[in-house]
């Protein structure tokens, strides 16, 4: 192997794509790709994939270009903030690049990802049997349709916890103060 086709080599590895969108519960798949470019050398893609507004039928007879501009510019300060929130001042150590997709969540990030070199990182998320029937899960189309290895990263466990909370206020049970001692 020739000093060029070592160097584009090595280049090729240096990319972990990561599906963004926003949540709170996204921000582990977010911090765990960062360390894994850490440990890589790699550059990180934040991928924030969007659609208009009643889906690509609803944009072909409805919206205008400056309706589409404004889902985009939206998208775009989405990605912003969400960058924002999960590395805030303290940035991700590794070189960060943001970009917005318009498309289905699965399928952009595959394409992005399209590099049998790449590593594409995504959050598993909330899998509920509502969630499951209204959406479907960007991890099991990434784990099928990917050309690169994908790393699926479960919510972080005070994830669970913090719903647990939210249940317990929205049913309004009292707080029991042997759960706060160790």
């Amino acid at each position: 192997m020739g000093t060029v086709e070592r160097d584009e080599r090595e280049e090729a590895l240096r990319r972990v794509v990561v599906g963004v969108t926003g949540t709170p519960g996204n921000l582990a798949a977010l911090h765990r790709a960062a360390a894994e470019a850490r440990v890589r050398g790699a550059e990180l893609l934040a991928v924030l994939a969007w659609q208009s507004p009643g889906g690509e039928l609803g944009s072909r007879h409805s919206l205008g270009p400056s309706a589409l501009a404004h889902c985009r510019a939206a998208a775009v300060e989405r990605l912003r903030e969400t960058l924002d929130t999960a590395f805030g001042a303290v940035k991700p150590g590794v070189a960060l690049e943001g970009l917005t997709v318009r498309g289905t969540p699965g399928a952009a990030l595959v394409d992005v990802a399209r590099d049998t070199e790449d590593l594409l990182v995504v959050g598993t998320g909330s899998r509920t049997l509502v969630r499951r029937l209204v959406r479907p899960s960007v991890a099991r189309y990434c784990l099928a349709h990917a050309s690169c290895p994908v790393l699926a990263v479960p919510p972080s466990p005070l994830k669970a916890e913090l719903e647990a909370v939210h249940r317990r206020n929205a049913w309004r049970v009292p707080l029991d103060l042997r759960e706060l001692t160790p």
